[in-house]
């Protein structure tokens, strides 16, 4: 498989965390999303994904997979082991309401290319755009906190699923605009848990083959 990513994308980052939570191979191909105009708009990597968006999964038959979320329950369905989502439909509502607070409600408004807008169309300065992804960041945090659980290492259980994988995304993203965490004690327990293990270790922007300083 060939995972096209930029490291420091949020969606990507998603992707990678369930690719390795799995233990899949898979072969990363950077997409800049700055350089060369943005790459993820070449023509033939748009032909992968009209949306001009990172990340893309190619499977080894050729099929693309595009969207993240889409992407991680493919994932989840064909390799069982281990769960990303719980069997009981009630609870599996629950902990995808979760992770499209962020998925759905944080990350559409905060993506790089709706700041480039602002900055481009309204004039909107760095600050201002910083303070942009700041405000809907802990709007989405703000209720991510009530509703995950108090009583478990993770947001709903023992092991990690699809909100934790949101939520260290969601959370790289945050300290990269300065959002004050203190407020959010629980979900901080939440993402260094996570980070203690290797999968989501092996995951973060910063080991990635295309990270830069």
């Amino acid at each position: 498989m060939r995972l096209y990513s930029y490291w420091r994308s949020t969606a990507a980052y998603r992707v990678r965390i369930a690719l390795n939570m799995k233990g899949l191979d898979y072969e990363t191909v950077p997409v800049h999303l700055l350089e060369d105009g943005g790459q993820q708009h070449a023509p033939d990597y748009v032909a992968l994904n009209p949306s001009h968006l990172v990340p893309t999964l190619v499977l080894d038959d050729g099929t693309p997979l595009t969207q993240s979320l889409a992407i991680c329950e493919y994932l989840d369905i064909t390799n069982p082991e281990p769960p990303l989502l719980p069997s009981d439909p009630i609870e599996r509502a629950h902990v995808k309401a979760a992770a499209l607070v962020l998925a759905a409600d944080v990350h559409p408004v905060n993506n790089l290319r709706v700041v480039q807008h602002l900055e481009a169309r309204f004039g909107a300065s760095r600050e201002d755009s910083a303070e942009w992804m700041r405000h809907w960041t802990g709007k989405g945090f703000d209720a991510l906190q009530q509703m995950v659980r108090n009583d478990t290492p993770f947001a709903f259980g023992d092991a990690p699923g699809f909100a934790d994988i949101c939520l260290v995304a969601q959370y790289y993203n945050a300290r990269r605009w300065d959002l004050d965490l203190t407020p959010y004690a629980r979900l901080t327990e939440i993402e260094q848990n996570c980070l203690a293990l290797p999968a989501f270790d092996a995951a973060r922007p910063e080991n990635q083959p295309d990270a830069q300083p």
